[in-house]
């Protein structure tokens, strides 16, 4: 008796949740409701403004719960790829003293920020990844980036050999999602987090010979 009761009891269970998921608004409509949810726990505050919740192909693609698929992260790789700004007059490269201050400045774009200009930011290289043996404190979630231009065999930065080096490297800095479409690399130079100098810095910084990346 108390079998029957009990299949009887999870027969009507099962019932029930079919019903519920029948009436359930379609995902599209479901997404739309946890947008507009999202938009109103939020408010402009400082520098920080609504408007960073809008996003764009690469980031509605990569935020769900599934990959792109292969035609839509070949859109967004190829898209990213359009929108890279090549540096003024083919300098790829500053000084890399500079560009080791910016990677080691975790600061920028927070609402207690005075200013949104990328003068203000630092590059928080060392967030995400190793760079020289010196820093003992770095991030994981990115590849080690010690000898990054050794291991590439860039003895000189200028050297037509090293072309393909320096434009790939810009390019990574400028849009990441050119080369990986749900990379999570912050996009530098697309999203006005550096400024070209800062980024030829952070340029000269992975490639120079001198530099503590390299040495």
């Amino acid at each position: 008796m108390k079998q029957r009761t009990l299949l009887a009891t999870l027969a009507a269970a099962a019932a029930v949740l079919t019903l519920g998921c029948a009436s359930l608004p379609a995902p599209d409509v479901l997404d739309a409701q946890a947008d507009a949810m999202i938009k109103a726990s939020f408010r402009d505050q400082g520098i920080a403004k609504v408007d960073r919740l809008n996003h764009d192909l690469g980031q509605k693609a990569c935020s769900s719960d599934k990959a792109p698929s292969d035609a839509v992260a070949k859109q967004i790789e190829a898209e990213s790829l359009a929108s890279i700004k090549w540096p003024s007059g083919g300098q790829y490269l500053g000084d890399w003293r500079k560009g080791e201050k910016l990677a080691q400045n975790g600061r920028g774009m927070t609402w207690t920020d005075r200013s949104a200009d990328p003068k203000s930011n630092g590059a928080q290289c060392y967030n995400c990844h190793q760079l020289s043996k010196e820093e003992i404190s770095f991030g994981t979630i990115g590849p080690s980036l010690y000898h990054y231009g050794k291991q590439r065999g860039v003895k000189d930065p200028l050297a037509p050999e090293s072309a393909a080096t320096l434009q790939y490297t810009w390019g990574k800095l400028w849009n990441s999602k050119a080369y990986a479409a749900c990379s999570n690399m912050p996009r530098f130079g697309h999203m006005k987090l550096l400024n070209e100098e800062q980024i030829r810095d952070v340029m000269a910084l992975l490639l120079d010979p001198q530099s503590p990346v390299n040495r």
